[in-house]
């Protein structure tokens, strides 16, 4: 698995735990709803750190607790 999915996957993880939408998600992350969706889709290859922490504070959590599963503990190295 690549971070790309990695993050596709916690954010989709944390909606349903927290049962919200992506709209809803957006909304109480103060970020466009575009800017969800292009992570999700596929569109943005590359997030940038301060959205995941946008979506992080909207959530109540850490960027520690966003990245602290086992998931992105086993990514295999980007660059070989």
């Amino acid at each position: 698995m690549d971070t790309v999915t990695a993050v596709k996957n916690r954010i989709l993880e944390l909606c349903g735990k927290h049962d919200i939408s992506i709209n809803k998600l957006a909304t109480i992350c103060a970020l466009p709803p575009s800017s969800i969706k292009n992570i999700l889709y596929g569109k943005s290859q590359n997030p940038k750190l301060i959205t995941i922490k946008m979506i992080c504070d909207g959530l109540g959590i850490t960027l520690a607790e966003f990245f602290n599963t086992p998931e992105f503990n086993t990514l295999e190295q980007e660059i070989k």
